[in-house]
């Protein structure tokens, strides 16, 4: 590594110095590098390191020495590093004592960085004491250029996630049910008893599933048959399936004057008996008002015996009328239900009605037709409606901030997804919110890192390593980024120097920026061909460019190439 040098130069403090000191300098040459030059902003900052050398009897014995870089920028603002002293063994001070045999230091300042630093230079002024006679200032000549401001060069693209989150289902199974009721140990089904409401609407349902444009597809039939707990045991469990047969009779024979085809496998048609209700017993009785109704109920549960409880429910039914009347009329009977299929719209009849009629569509329904489609506009309809039916639901919230922020209505998208999350506030929703945060803000915040973390997805990582290049951290966005080849993940490569990752990652891209990225690759790898033919794709792609090449350190050793003149 090469080391320079710089001297006091000036004649005239040089004699100035002899005079006072006798013939002797008070502070003689300085061995220094600068170890990254020119200096580079990093997560706000920009950090000055120098490694030097107070040579043998560098600095006068009675002399103190004030050492100030400063950054003189372009535009007149002068901008201070820290402030280091040195003294030399017998001054009286609290500076670091430089022995006769001189001192190796290494000086480290950083100060946040300023928009006028990108053009500048740094010198070091040294405020030179001796004693009570007045200080004598020395600036050294240019010893580091300023500053790579590479890291700006981040593109908030920040991921936002459309939540595919659908309910739909084409195909959804349902159960239709009627109740037929039984004389006291009868069988047989009355006319009156086919004529009530249950029934008539269960018959209605069967006759509507066999017209044409049905979507209803019945897959089974099941019949449950009971008997009340009340004679023995034998005859009650023939009753029941005696109860079950009767209507599964009565059912087939409506049927067929439906034209239903009954000829289903033997599966189709099931019928269960269930034998004494006991459960029903006690939902009936505990569904009454009577106040001895815990007792009875605690006698059943005492009676463990089926033919002694059925010799205690016909002496309940003696003592208390309201079981006769009202409980065990309900158990004798038989449950006819029907299990059967919806089918739902299709793909294309959805996107047909969702188009003209979205209001006979339900959300889920609105949704798929919305996921199915792929015109953004369409969507941006599509869910606008959904907004207007269903304004409480968090998906279509999220997915309308979605298409906006895909179509660069960024204050839009934040609109949306704010409304969103007052719903609900999921991973989806936390990364979305994040996102348009930090690309309204053009900068990061604990907060906004927040959401991003509680969010934890690919697309809120890799914003997460948006952030990383923000503050620097370079080797963690890389990381964070994963297998997204993006601008931005090239760029986190080249400032972490990995040139050959940014490299091979640039590939087949072909835009303004990353050929700009590519001529950096070739600056800093000292590849001028690759510099001078980059850069001049990036400016034809894009003119704003060139005046970012001219004044960029990055091409600062092409500041006098011909060549680089040219494009500007």
């Amino acid at each position: 590594m090469k080391i320079n040098n710089f001297k006091i130069k000036n004649i005239a403090v040089i004699t100035m110095l002899i005079t006072i000191f006798s013939s002797c300098s008070t502070i003689k040459e300085l061995e220094y590098n600068v170890t990254q030059n020119p200096l580079h902003m990093k997560g706000g900052d920009v950090t000055l390191q120098i490694n030097g050398k107070f040579i043998e009897k560098g600095l006068n014995a009675k002399a103190i020495a004030e050492i100030t870089p400063i950054f003189f920028c372009k535009d007149g603002n002068e901008i201070p590093f820290l402030t280091e002293i040195y003294q030399g063994p017998k001054a009286a001070g609290n500076g670091k004592v430089v022995p006769a045999e001189g001192l190796s230091f290494s000086y480290t300042s950083t100060i946040p960085y300023q928009k006028s630093m990108t053009e500048g230079e740094v010198k070091v002024r040294i405020l030179v004491k001796m004693g009570t006679k007045d200080p004598e200032e020395i600036m050294s000549s240019k010893i580091a250029d300023g500053t790579i401001i590479t890291s700006l060069l981040v593109d908030l693209d920040d991921h936002v996630i459309n939540s595919k989150e659908c309910n739909f289902k084409r195909i959804n199974s349902f159960s239709k049910s009627a109740t037929i009721n039984f004389s006291k140990g009868k069988n047989n089904i009355t006319s009156k008893e086919m004529k009530d409401t249950d029934v008539k609407d269960l018959l209605n349902f069967f006759s509507s599933s066999m017209q044409e444009d049905s979507r209803v597809d019945i897959k089974s039939i099941q019949i449950s048959s009971f008997a009340s707990p009340e004679g023995e045991v034998d005859l009650n469990n023939n009753l029941a399936q005696d109860r079950g047969n009767s209507t599964m009779k009565a059912f087939i024979n409506k049927s067929k004057r439906m034209k239903f085809d009954t000829g289903k496998d033997k599966d189709f048609y099931k019928i269960t008996s269930k034998g004494e209700d006991w459960d029903g017993f006690k939902t009936e009785v505990s569904k009454t008002d009577n106040e001895d109704k815990d007792l009875i109920l605690r006698v059943l549960e005492m009676t463990s015996d089926l033919n002694k409880r059925e010799k205690e429910i016909r002496n309940m039914a003696k003592s208390y009328a309201f079981l006769e009347k009202q409980v065990l009329p309900q158990l004798r009977r038989s449950i006819i239900t029907v299990n059967y299929e919806e089918v739902g719209y299709s793909d294309e009849e959805l996107k047909s009605l969702v188009s003209i009629n979205p209001d006979t569509l339900d959300l889920e329904e609105i949704i798929q037709a919305s996921l199915n489609e792929e015109d953004i506009n369409i969507q941006l309809k599509n869910y606008n409606n959904a907004e207007r039916l269903f304004p409480n639901d968090w998906r279509v919230m999220n997915n309308i901030g979605y298409i906006k922020y895909m179509m660069g209505d960024t204050d839009g998208a934040g609109k949306s997804f704010e409304k969103a999350m007052a719903i609900t506030d999921n991973k989806i929703v936390s990364n979305n919110v994040g996102a348009v945060r930090h690309v309204s803000n053009g900068k990061s915040s604990d907060e906004i890192k927040s959401l991003f973390e509680s969010s934890n997805t690919d697309e809120s990582k890799y914003n997460v390593g948006l952030i990383q290049i923000e503050e620097g951290k370079y080797e963690e966005s890389i990381t964070s980024m994963g297998e997204t080849k993006s601008y931005n993940f090239v760029l986190a490569n080249i400032l972490a120097e990995h040139y050959d990752d940014a490299t091979d990652a640039l590939e087949g891209m072909t835009n303004a920026k990353s050929y700009y990225l590519k001529a950096i690759i070739g600056s800093r790898t000292a590849n001028t061909e690759m510099v001078l033919e980059n850069l001049k794709l990036a400016i034809e792609k894009d003119a704003s460019l060139k005046d970012l090449a001219k004044k960029d350190r990055e091409f600062i050793k092409y500041f006098e190439n011909s060549d680089f003149l040219a494009m500007f």
